[in-house]
């Protein structure tokens, strides 16, 4: 068992909050890491995509009063949005009779759904959470043939605990299946499964490239407003990444198109087809897949305190990941796969440009060392996350 370094903070909230909203892509883990918090604190558990846990909440009210000593856990919650109306008089009368934390847990796998209706009926009264894959600090990241194994595998826990990799390519694969034939077509207007799954494979061959709805369109022959419109869908599932260009009054022509990633370094190298890390390193991918995959290792240990965003002109001055503090301070991250990592001209132009407080090039190597004399320093993933974590 993998230990979530949510879990700790989980746990506090659901002491001191009436309600907690745990959100992240299906199998990643939601309902066990609920569990394992749970242990510690009486708790009910309901699937809302189960029939009969359904019928349970019904009236909602009457199955609280019936469980009002204990902390209540809504899977799948999105599916049910009248809940939330209730639950909010329920809270409300909870705090007036003393009782203001560890009310109700609810979890689920569309962000845009679950965000938007729990803002509009628990504003004030509900705290956001999101579990992402596991990531380098958890799965013992110093060790380089356990982060290699983390970043071809993914983050998913079936997939990156497989026995093989042939058997995490295969749970992988069903993943892919299930969510283009049975998840996404509840969300609403079906949308053919095998297009989504173009959609998806170019957004795959384009790694931390940026976004260009137009010549995806004409690939599969549709409009630039739709493949905006599966982007979104892709986003809102917590399966895409679409990071933002950072731009300001500084003087220079600037990117200012969203780059796009696929999230989980192991979905995108089943839709690549790619099964080993022998595999990974002669395909072209390489230097995307390893990008995409230091930054959701970076993010995933923010939890929100920064925000995240590229740079990138005209003339070719470029910062992969810049990381944008309160109080603007600024971090700059150059991400190279190499284990003898060198700085470009292009991260020291765009450092000029932004004056970061810190510059990093996050590399394969295990060391930290300072690269020349810009002020940048080499570093490797885990130790980066390391003083994220500190920061935050």
């Amino acid at each position: 068992m993998i230990r979530r370094i949510l879990q700790d903070r989980l746990g506090n909230l659901l002491r001191t909050r009436p309600a907690v909203v745990l959100i992240g892509p299906r199998q990643v883990g939601k309902t066990t890491l609920a569990l394992e918090v749970a242990e510690d604190l009486p708790s009910i558990y309901l699937d809302l995509e189960n029939q009969l846990d359904l019928l349970k909440v019904a009236d909602i009210h009457a199955f609280q009063q019936e469980n009002q000593d204990k902390l209540i856990i809504l899977d799948e919650v999105q599916h049910t949005p009248e809940l939330f109306k209730s639950i909010r008089g329920i809270i409300d009368q909870q705090r007036r009779s003393g009782k203001k934390h560890g009310l109700f847990l609810f979890l689920g796998s569309a962000s845009l759904d679950l965000l938007q209706q729990s803002g509009e009926s628990l504003a004030g009264r509900v705290s956001y959470l999101e579990l992402t894959g596991v990531n380098a600090l958890e799965y013992d990241g110093q060790d380089h043939s356990a982060l290699n194994e983390l970043w071809v595998r993914g983050g998913f826990p079936e997939s990156l605990l497989a026995e093989t990799d042939k058997d995490s390519l295969g749970w992988r694969r069903d993943f892919i299946r299930t969510y283009l034939e049975r998840d996404i077509p509840q969300l609403g207007p079906r949308i053919p499964a095998q297009t989504l799954l173009r959609f998806w494979t170019m957004l795959a061959h384009q790694q931390g490239g940026t976004f260009n709805a137009s010549a995806i369109g004409a690939n599969l022959e549709m409009s630039s407003v739709s493949i905006a419109r599966y982007l979104d869908l892709m986003c809102d599932l917590l399966l895409v990444r679409r990071l933002q260009p950072w731009f300001s009054n500084v003087g220079k022509r600037l990117v200012k198109t969203p780059k796009v990633y696929v999230r989980d370094s192991g979905i995108l190298h089943s839709l690549l087809n790619i099964p080993s890390f022998n595999e990974l390193l002669s395909h072209p991918v390489l230097g995307g897949s390893w990008e995409g995959f230091v930054i959701e290792n970076l993010l995933s240990i923010l939890d929100g305190k920064a925000t995240a965003y590229y740079y990138r002109t005209s003339a070719g001055a470029e910062i992969d990941l810049l990381l944008e503090f309160s109080g603007s301070e600024k971090w700059a991250i150059e991400i190279k796969r190499s284990s003898a990592p060198s700085v470009s001209k292009g991260f020291y132009n765009a450092c000029e440009d932004i004056q970061p407080a810190q510059a990093f090039v996050v590399y394969a190597g295990s060391d930290e060392f300072p690269l020349g004399k810009g002020g940048a320093r080499a570093i490797s993933l885990p130790l980066l996350m390391k003083k994220l974590a500190e920061k935050t």
